[in-house]
């Protein structure tokens, strides 16, 4: 069977140069490392982590995405994204590694404080205009 772009398997190189496309830009990067450590959450948790527009965060998420290193799952209103399951353990352990070096300095130390100090947030879901989905 003949692949194609669709269905072939990305080779290491370009694994990690999509990574690396993802960790060039603060924004991307902030929300990477938040995934990495929280598991999954709500485009509004990342929203209020973050304190940058809906809209901003949702441009970042989808180039996430297109690059394979996030997946989403809608939940009525909702949309929650982590860290992509097929993503290779190396892509993890990278990500890991940053959180845990950097996860006191700002901005990162900053995120996390802004995330556990969010109110509504049970069970990861939350309401508001910015849990709308991109």
């Amino acid at each position: 069977m003949l692949e194609t772009a669709k269905t072939r398997q990305p080779d290491n190189a370009e694994q990690a140069s999509a990574l690396f496309q993802g960790m060039a830009d603060s924004t991307r990067l902030r929300c990477l490392i938040l995934l990495a450590t929280h598991g999954e959450l709500c485009v509004c948790e990342l929203v209020h982590a973050l304190n940058l527009s809906q809209p901003m965060i949702s441009r970042h998420l989808r180039q996430l995405r297109d690059l394979g290193l996030v997946a989403d799952r809608r939940e009525r209103v909702w949309v929650h994204y982590r860290i992509h399951d097929a993503a290779p353990a190396w892509i993890r352990t990278t990500l890991n590694c940053v959180a845990a070096t950097h996860a006191h300095n700002p901005p990162f130390g900053d995120d996390k404080t802004r995330l556990s100090a969010m109110p509504d947030r049970p069970g990861g879901r939350c309401s508001g205009p910015s849990a709308v989905a991109p």
